[in-house]
């Protein structure tokens, strides 16, 4: 019998895990079966109750794969209550706030330090944390300009000082507070910034983002100002403009595997086929780069991957679950032993680069196919569900099906079953799983599905509490011990996942 000790350290456990399911695939937008009013609601209750309840974990939580959105909103709310908590771990949670947010896009932290303005949060100890962060920048000129009224109202916030005289501070401080009042600046983009009021040729050398404003005013024409901005374009700006620069220097396998099936299920279905070669190697050397040191290392992997109706996700997340899952089948290509990987679409497609969202999820169908032994007779080692668990035809045939192999098939567990789900699902306040014994993880980059399945075996029952508070220390401990460069750079260069750049 479980004593309540136990009881109360396997509910936490448990709530630990929904909320790092919905962290990690929530945005509070609307997804194919939710609205967003749906997805805050449901988003808001569950950081009251983690943040109340285990605040700890909560802050740990900064430390695991989660997305943009719910860390700005665990940084904003550790903040805003931060009498709540003891001295010890105020201090533990500076360093995972800090950390965090040098691995946001600037944009992102700007909107937050506009929140933590409008909240009335101006302790010391967040000023500290702003002025750290303001002082990490590698260009606040740049910044200045991308990014102006985030700059200015953060720099407000924190009574920064911009002294007078030629200083770069001083340059950015008249820049934001005191426009017009110098003739000319030594930051070139200042001064770029200047000139392109009234100087055509001074657009080019702005950020793409701002430059776009000048070139609309100037009235120049868009494949003109395409071609001379390019230079100074990020890699996903170069990606979202190739259509009309057709420039050759677009180098698709750099871009990240999530990000760049997005960009192959926007192509029309000629153009896919036109470039296969092009872009089936390119998914191939992103995945690839991806799997790093767990290529090869899963054996034998049968994949079902849902390209049902419902992955054609929603008018703010179009084609986001079926690029998770185009983007993962690649990946588990990557990760499984050289031939030993074999990936089953519901729709029942062979072609994965002409996938497309249509008809049913017969689920269980799939799973039975997937659990075919394959060349030699051997049953997989591993099978990867992708889905957003809303099987339909016939419904939860998917889950008795697995109930069954576990239970009499294979109750041994010489293949592991892992459900990972890119839709959260607001009514449940987690994401959809198949069935009670499948470990379900949600998932949002099909990066990340190495370090989800990791999470997901918690979720199987088989391991405690103190295995799970022992793998959150482990992240925290290597969050905060190591910096990950490659990521940073990366996120620094996402502009187009959010809303309302600052210009």
């Amino acid at each position: 019998m479980r004593t309540p000790e136990n009881s109360a350290d396997l509910v936490a456990a448990e709530d630990v895990l929904l909320f790092a399911n919905a962290a990690i695939t929530a945005t509070g937008e609307r997804e194919f079966r939710s609205g967003a009013l749906d997805q805050q609601l449901s988003l808001d209750f569950l950081h009251a109750y983690i943040r109340v309840n285990y605040r700890r974990l909560y802050a740990a939580s900064l430390a695991l794969d989660i997305n943009d959105h719910n860390a700005a909103r665990i940084v904003l709310g550790l903040l805003e209550t931060a009498g709540e908590a003891s001295a010890e771990e105020r201090r533990t949670e500076g360093r995972l706030i800090a950390a965090r947010l040098a691995r946001l896009p600037p944009q992102r932290v700007y909107r937050l330090f506009g929140e933590v303005r409008r909240a009335g949060i101006n302790n010391r100890r967040t000023r500290a944390i702003m002025r750290d962060w303001l002082a990490a920048r590698p260009d606040l000129g740049h910044d200045a300009v991308k990014y102006r009224s985030g700059v200015k109202t953060a720099a407000r916030h924190v009574h920064l000082r911009c002294p007078q005289g030629a200083e770069p501070l001083a340059e950015v401080g008249a820049f934001l507070f005191r426009p017009g009042k110098l003739p000319r600046y030594e930051h070139p983009l200042l001064d770029a910034w200047r000139r392109a009021h009234y100087e055509q040729g001074a657009v080019a050398e702005l950020p793409f983002t701002v430059a776009e404003g000048f070139a609309a005013r100037h009235g120049m024409k868009r494949e003109t100002f395409l071609k001379r901005a390019a230079p100074r374009m990020t890699r996903l700006e170069r990606l979202r403009t190739h259509a009309v620069t057709q420039r050759p220097d677009v180098d698709l396998a750099a871009m990240p595997l999530t990000r760049l099936a997005l960009y192959v299920l926007a192509l029309p279905f000629e153009q896919r086929a036109t470039r296969r070669a092009e872009l089936t190697g390119a998914l191939r050397t992103a995945a690839r780069r991806a799997a790093g040191k767990h290529a090869g290392s899963w054996g034998r992997v049968h994949a079902v991957l849902d390209d049902s109706f419902s992955s054609s996700g929603s008018g703010q997340k179009r084609r986001r679950p079926l690029a998770v899952a185009l983007a993962c089948h690649h990946l588990l290509e990557v990760l499984a032993e050289p031939g030993a990987y074999r990936g089953l679409w519901t729709s029942g497609r062979g072609d994965a680069l002409l996938v497309r969202p249509w008809g049913p999820t017969p689920l269980g169908m799939r799973v039975l196919d997937a659990l075919e032994p394959g060349p030699g007779g051997a049953a997989p080692d591993r099978l990867v569900i992708v889905s957003d668990g809303w099987d339909n035809a016939p419904a939860g045939l998917a889950g008795e099906v697995l109930r069954v192999w576990r239970a009499r098939l294979d109750p041994g567990r010489r293949t592991a079953v892992v459900h990972v789900n890119p839709v959260y699902d607001a009514d449940g306040f987690d994401v959809r799983r198949l069935a009670a014994g499948v470990p379900t993880a949600g998932i949002r980059d099909a990066e990340d599905l190495p370090a989800l399945v990791e999470i997901a075996r918690f979720a199987e029952g088989r391991t405690g509490s103190a295995e799970l508070h022992a793998y959150l220390d482990r992240r925290v401990a290597l969050f905060l011990g190591e910096k990950d460069t490659e990521k940073e750079t990366e996120k620094e260069t996402e502009n187009e996942t959010e809303k309302g750049t600052m210009s």
